[in-house]
């Protein structure tokens, strides 16, 4: 009897588990964040750029009232080739991947050290008006400090479209920028610095927050998706049309902006970017707002899908070297 009842006993308290501690996610530093952010835009860059040139140049195209010089963007891609050569569509690389250094680095490392802060903050993750919220504040910051390359940039890719005694000539993006604090001061780094930003604005309001939306329904809802390539590639590529949508607009005042020439004593074509999207809509008709839709949403939809893929694959593998770290230093 003594014996059952011990066996009782021994099996109604069974030994308790060990609790098992919670994976902790290594933070990454801050200054990684921006490096990562940098990166991820001029590896995507380097894919794109010809599709940016040909964005660029189909917007210019048939400014002022002028006669447009290309059909479409394939025959824009042909004219390019024909008169430039193969290379020509990589006209503006070094001004393209300063830009990537300058304004991807501040607007996603400035959006995942907002993103942190509220996370800390309050515990859980960003709402869809918080993200948008956190998206203007980081495409303020990164289009401010992004401007100069920006207009090295346009000018560099639009100058193989002037006649040869047009042409700027710049030889890289360090001379375009000299000549360009020397031939017309350093506020003209500047020039359009508005509607970049206010493009810059709206296309992290969107592109970000929408990033952040699409991963978390594709995760959540009906598809429950795994944390993978695939799970990025689909999120930001909805993402990707819907900033091409909202921001093609600003993006053409930008360009018209940056792109004009201004002799001394002479009225500027534009006034601004009001006048850049009333000038175009009125001379050219409503839809040339989203002149070159295909280049841009072809440059910007990759643009967009290989930066956030290079992003999560860069962050991941910081996590796990610091877990691979973490274990060695715990003796496990």
């Amino acid at each position: 009897m003594s014996n059952q009842s011990e066996a009782k006993v021994a099996i109604a308290a069974p030994v308790a588990a060990k609790p098992v501690a919670a994976e902790v996610v290594a933070p990454i530093p801050n200054g990684l964040k921006f490096l990562f952010g940098g990166l991820a835009g001029m590896g995507a860059t380097c894919i794109v750029q010809p599709l940016d040139l040909v964005k660029t140049r189909m917007q210019i195209s048939g400014a002022g009232g002028g006669k447009k010089e290309y059909r479409n963007s394939f025959h824009c891609i042909q004219t390019v080739v024909k008169n430039e050569g193969p290379l020509g569509l990589y006209r503006g690389i070094g001004a393209a991947l300063l830009r990537q250094a300058t304004y991807t680095t501040g607007r996603l490392g400035v959006y995942t050290y907002l993103v942190d802060i509220f996370q800390t903050k309050f515990q859980r993750s960003p709402g869809v008006v918080d993200s948008m919220a956190m998206g203007v504040i980081a495409g303020a910051c990164g289009a401010f400090i992004g401007t100069p390359a920006e207009v090295a940039l346009i000018r560099m890719a639009s100058d193989g479209r002037l006649p040869p005694a047009e042409r700027r000539n710049y030889t890289n993006v360090v001379n375009a920028l000299t000549r360009i604090v020397r031939e017309e001061g350093v506020t003209a780094l500047w020039r359009g610095s508005i509607p970049t930003m206010g493009r810059a604005m709206v296309v992290n309001m969107t592109q970000l927050a929408s990033y952040s939306q699409f991963k978390t329904y594709f995760k959540n809802g009906p598809l429950k998706m795994e944390e993978g390539i695939a799970l990025h590639f689909c999120a930001s590529m909805l993402s990707g049309l819907l900033t091409t949508i909202t921001s093609m607009p600003l993006d053409i005042a930008k360009t018209r902006i940056q792109n004009m020439k201004t002799a001394e004593g002479a009225k500027p074509e534009y006034r601004g970017t009001v006048d850049v999207l009333m000038k175009v809509a009125r001379q050219e008709g409503v839809l040339a707002l989203w002149k070159g839709f295909t280049p841009y949403f072809c440059r910007l939809g990759p643009h967009t899908v290989l930066t956030f893929i290079f992003l999560e694959q860069m962050n991941q593998a910081y996590r796990d070297y610091a877990k691979r770290n973490s274990e060695k230093s715990s003796g496990l």
